[in-house]
């Protein structure tokens, strides 16, 4: 086992939040920072690089620009060091392409000495003595730092129905790599809604007649929602507005949590006119062999081996009727969760948790009782709302991050930009 190394802080995960907290301390020269990661090399949700997806946020929403717009670690400085920067430019579209953001996720990861890829956490410790954290690997070396940023990001979530059915049933996360065997199949179902599951079912019934498979859409939501994206409305990914939310009581922010779905997680607006317009066109020559079915929740799930089917049963929530879908295909959209890593179990009472049993992220993001020594990267809707997954929210949030470990503002940070007024 190696001698142990000390650092000023420890990232575990190697999401966009992360890496961007990377290359923000980078220049610093009083942090001394390592970030772990399982994965070889970095990647981010490759299994939806659909052709032509783009993110749902600016090219202003990097790694790095609303913390520091001189970065070099910036979108547009990896675009100019590409020879891409004139294209970008000519083509009058702020959304960059999904497969272009993770390449240039990947590009500013390869410029960074702070990062060790194919290394997995295995347990963290606190030595009391030393005020240290000690992190141990599966491979057997062990890293002590002063802080640790945790960084490993939601998982894919499978309904209850659903758990340990068997077959080939595929998340929306997995759904490039099984495309083509799916396309294999005499029907495939589509199962929950949002983002993923509008791209999915545009790319399968755009070849809907060229391969003949039944094609349905199932979401338990009373309607395709889009994703609201007006500019008072953003004003809600702002320091002003996790202000206001944080200081609200815990009962109403989980109610808000669950109220504020829609403007996070719907579906782009010209999506949802691009899937009309492309049914119209399959439908021309007669009724296209598809159904989209709302208010419908998964209420159980069976896989029948001999037959390679799924049989499928929702209730139809506002008629209050059962009915049932075969399916020889399923691709499951019920998005992602934030579940605690099993190596955080030896300081678990290091961790506060609010009533729910969930980490109870103070307004400077640590979720430590000390309130400065361990930080959480995107797993806080129900304390810090929509801002957490947003990447725009990210830079803020880092440079939020730093501050606290340097005891002074590296970064500037905004603390009103919003021209409404949340509190009254």
């Amino acid at each position: 086992m190696s001698t142990p190394d000390t650092y000023d802080f420890i990232g575990i995960g190697l999401g966009p939040f992360n890496l961007g907290l990377a290359c923000l301390t980078e220049p610093i020269a009083e942090l001394n920072g390592l970030f772990l990661e399982s994965k070889p090399d970095f990647e981010w949700h490759s299994g939806m690089f659909l052709d032509g997806a783009h993110l749902q946020t600016p090219f202003m929403s990097d790694l790095v620009t609303l913390a520091d717009p001189t970065s070099p670690y910036s979108f547009l400085n990896y675009l100019k060091e590409k020879g891409r920067l004139y294209s970008f430019y000519i083509r009058e579209n702020f959304y960059p392409l999904r497969t272009e953001y993770n390449a240039y996720c990947r590009w500013a990861a390869a410029r960074l000495s702070s990062i060790r890829f194919s290394t997995t956490v295995g347990s963290v410790t606190y030595d009391e003595s030393g005020e240290l954290y000690e992190v141990a690997t599966t491979s057997g070396e062990t890293f002590r730092a002063r802080r640790l940023v945790l960084g490993t990001g939601t998982t894919p979530y499978v309904p209850g129905p659903c758990a340990d059915l068997g077959g080939d049933l595929t998340h929306t996360s997995g759904y490039l790599p099984n495309k083509a065997a799916l396309q294999r199949k005499k029907s495939i179902t589509i199962v929950g809604s949002g983002q993923s599951a509008a791209e999915i079912y545009h790319d399968l019934l755009s070849e809907i007649d060229v391969h003949g498979y039944r094609l349905n859409w199932v979401t338990r939501s009373p309607r395709f929602f889009p994703l609201e994206y007006t500019k008072l409305t953003l004003e809600m990914t702002s320091p002003d507005y996790i202000d206001y939310f944080h200081a609200l009581p815990e009962p109403t922010r989980y109610r808000l949590e669950s109220e504020q779905k829609g403007l996070f997680k719907g579906i782009n607006g010209d999506l949802i006119n691009d899937i009309f317009d492309l049914l119209y066109q399959k439908n021309t020559e007669g009724p296209a062999p598809t159904r989209l079915l709302t208010n419908s929740a998964l209420r159980s799930a069976s896989y029948d081996e001999t037959t390679g089917t799924y049989a499928l049963g929702f209730r139809q929530e506002e008629q209050e009727k059962d009915f049932r879908i075969d399916t020889e295909g399923l691709i499951l959209a019920t998005g992602y969760k934030y579940a605690a890593p099993a190596f955080l179990e030896p300081i678990g009472d290091r961790l506060r948790r609010d009533s729910h049993g969930r980490f109870d992220l103070a307004r400077n993001y640590a979720i430590d009782t000390t309130g400065r020594g361990v930080f959480l990267q995107n797993a806080g809707v129900h304390t810090h709302s929509i801002t957490s997954p947003d990447l725009g929210m990210g830079p803020y949030r880092n440079a939020c991050i730093i501050a606290e470990m340097l005891g002074t503002a590296y970064y500037p940070v905004e603390k009103t930009i919003a021209f409404q007024e949340f509190a009254a």
